[in-house]
């Protein structure tokens, strides 16, 4: 081990291999955090989609009273 650390302190390209090595390390060490971001980027997708069951059930509100009836028709015959 000691004759490993003498060379990157000679070696000017060791050194850039051990910064590449501890590089790669230290994504590997981290990347349960990136798994959080993704979750909340889930969460907000899904927020989304609600938003646009909102709209849908709104739109039903304003629509004439002929459709409102058809759709009441097609809810009792399932």
């Amino acid at each position: 081990m000691k004759k490993a650390e003498k060379t990157v302190k000679t070696n000017p390209a060791a050194k850039k291999a051990v910064k590449k090595v501890s590089k790669v390390v230290d994504k590997v060490t981290k990347a349960p955090a990136k798994k959080k971001e993704t979750k909340k980027k889930v969460a907000k997708k899904t927020k989304k989609k609600e938003t646009k069951k909102k709209v849908a059930k709104k739109t039903a509100k304003k629509a004439p009273a002929k459709s409102k009836k058809k759709a009441a028709k097609k809810k009792t015959k399932k």
